[in-house]
């Protein structure tokens, strides 16, 4: 069975092929709310008729923290798609993984599917660091539960702002400087912003860790998302760089609820 697993974030859409575990081929488009539903389907089976993957779609798993292309969503699968079964991941849809929240129905259906994935695949305590539009980091206790966790402005974002509210200060390429200590513009917000944010992760998944009660040893730290490529080697506590987290998650509820 091939499954199309779709991973709708604020700024991009990472749609995924899957079969028992493995993703066999991947793309990332961006995610454009004026897209209509018509669209999408254009764009998706474009997309799969250009793929090495023969096997024609036999499942559809999504999760989406856009609610306007949410919709476009499932008008697209409702008309175009109305043979394959699907998966939303949302209020009601069984994931198996306790969800120990103030309001469980308030945590993003994103980072229930990676907390999932990371309970399943690494066993809990875990700690995911979801590195897009938001940094989010969401803890799995030794018990297997989610728990919680924190959001943060992302990378991009912050970038962007800095550019446009301070005056002498322009966008500049995400990449490690030559040095910590900068000796010119473009680098030093190049530093404040790879080494800024990798210090950042590292304290905040410290102080989780902590509070966990737990020795650092037995946590698996999991770092996912777009842009954790940016700052993975400068990071003392990710202890796992998997790119297709969600992307498993997803496969994982798919499974659960469907038959």
């Amino acid at each position: 069975m091939t499954l199309l697993a779709a991973d709708i974030g604020n700024s991009h859409t990472v749609l995924g092929l899957l079969h028992d575990g493995s993703v066999l081929d991947h793309w990332r488009v961006a995610t454009d709310e004026r897209r209509t539903p018509d669209e999408w389907a254009v764009l998706i089976r474009g997309l799969l008729a250009e793929s090495s993957v023969a096997d024609p779609i036999s499942g559809i798993a999504v999760c989406a923290t856009v609610p306007s292309v949410l919709y476009a969503w499932r008008d697209m699968l409702a008309r175009h798609f109305v043979d394959v079964p699907a998966v939303i991941v949302e209020a009601g849809v069984k994931t198996g993984l306790p969800v120990l929240t103030d309001n469980p129905r308030e945590v993003g259906a994103d980072r229930i599917v990676n907390a999932l994935a990371a309970a399943r695949l690494y066993g809990g305590p875990a700690i995911v660091v979801d590195l897009g539009t938001a940094t989010t980091f969401d803890v799995v206790s030794p018990k297997g539960e989610y728990v919680g966790g924190a959001i943060s402005p992302g990378i991009d974002i912050s970038l962007e702002a800095l550019g446009r509210r301070g005056a002498q200060l322009r966008k500049v390429e995400l990449q490690r400087p030559r040095t910590v200590i900068a000796k010119n513009t473009i680098e030093a917000v190049q530093s404040g912003m790879v080494f800024g944010f990798a210090a950042q992760i590292d304290g905040l998944v410290s102080r989780m860790i902590a509070e966990l009660g737990v020795d650092v040893e037995d946590v698996s730290v999991i770092a996912t998302g777009g842009l954790a490529p940016v700052v993975l080697n400068e990071c003392e506590s990710i202890t796992t760089y998997e790119p297709w987290l969600t992307l498993f998650g997803l496969e994982m509820v798919f499974a659960r609820n469907s038959g």
